[in-house]
């Protein structure tokens, strides 16, 4: 009655497919699905091989014949039909899992259990347990509209169990604050060796990228969406600004300090962004420059968090903070309430004010 088939992949690993097809009064009906392993194909096929065996099985099993879908066929179809453009985080999350085990199961046969085993593999994997919570965090969207959008029978309630249970076990865990902040010589540093390379032909002027996500505060890929065209006098329009209910269309005003206008006037209109450069390629030449400089543990949106921390070092309040920081809810900005009034300590910075940087080419 049941039977498992063998495919390889173009990678060379083995997908095993376990297949029931059951025949009653000349009707036939089948039902089959994909895994890694063999052992997980033949417990599979043994559950369904049960289930038809039980009073009305086969009847049951006709009723319920489903289009085959996996979790990856889910996947696939939450990213091709959302109205909103995904995060590039979310997709790369989001394709990573369809490289697991569970992204081959059919969606009506993954309970808490495949789940948790799931999570408990990015573990042994080497993932930390707050970026296995962005895991399941990012499949649980996934699993809440599967089944009234699309008819692919994803349990939420087992999203959910598992959820809980992996928390419990302390298998996931929230992201910690980070509180790291860059010292003025690391900075310096850090400054001498992108101003060194900005003469190089085509090269991205990151002394100019850090100190203008300083001063103004900015993530890397909202600084790489600011365009001429939405700047005014003291500030600037950010376009898609990170928020955790809604970031695409979510247009925001922000107000520009002094040494972060001047940065964006030093640069040439060379495109209709203000710094036509890829995110990734920003994060790659700041995380290579560090390690090169053996700067330790220094992350580019770090100088976000410094950016905010100066704000409220200069005594200004939260209000006049959100506005620069863009941050809707005060609330988020409690964290920096405990700073004292102690002043700028980026006056005369030999840094803040740069030379003209040549015309480069975008890369």
């Amino acid at each position: 009655m049941g039977t498992i088939s063998e495919r390889r992949r173009k990678d060379g690993s083995v997908i095993y497919t376990a297949q029931v097809r059951v025949m009653r009064d000349g009707k036939s009906v089948s039902t089959s699905s994909s895994f890694e392993r063999r052992s997980a194909a033949q417990a599979w096929l043994k559950r369904k091989e049960t289930e038809v065996q039980k009073p009305n099985g086969f009847d049951r099993l006709r009723r319920t014949k489903r289009s085959e879908a996996t979790l990856a066929d889910a996947i696939d179809k939450y990213v091709s039909q959302s109205e909103q453009q995904i995060g590039r985080t979310k997709a790369q999350v989001l394709d990573a899992i369809k490289r697991y085990q569970i992204a081959d199961m059919a969606c009506d046969d993954i309970h808490s259990k495949d789940i948790i085993e799931f999570a408990q593999e990015l573990l042994a994997g080497g993932r930390k347990p707050q970026t296995v919570a962005n895991y399941l965090s990012h499949l649980s969207a996934i699993f809440q509209i599967a089944a009234p959008a699309w008819k692919m029978q994803l349990d939420p309630a087992e999203m959910k169990a598992a959820m809980v249970v992996s928390k419990r076990l302390g298998m996931t865990q929230k992201s910690a604050k980070r509180d790291r902040r860059p010292t003025l010589p690391e900075m310096d540093m850090l400054m001498q060796h992108f101003a060194e390379r900005s003469i190089r032909a085509n090269a991205i002027p990151m002394h100019r990228i850090c100190a203008f996500a300083l001063f103004s505060t900015r993530r890397q890929d909202e600084i790489t969406r600011l365009e001429w065209d939405n700047l005014e006098a003291g500030r600037i329009l950010v376009k898609d600004m990170k928020h955790p209910g809604q970031k695409i269309g979510n247009d925001v005003w922000v107000d520009l300090p002094p040494e972060a206008e001047a940065i964006i006037h030093s640069m040439p209109k060379i495109a209709p962004q203000i710094f036509p450069y890829k995110a990734t390629a920003i994060t790659a030449a700041f995380t290579r420059a560090c390690k090169l400089l053996a700067i330790e543990d220094l992350h580019f949106h770090d100088l976000r968090h410094e950016g905010v921390s100066r704000q409220f070092e200069m005594g200004k309040t939260i209000p006049q903070a959100a506005s620069v920081s863009g941050h809707r809810s005060w609330s988020s900005l409690q964290r920096y309430a405990h700073l004292r009034q102690t002043g700028d300590r980026w006056t005369d910075w030999k840094w803040e004010q740069t030379p003209r940087h040549n015309s480069a080419t975008p890369s």
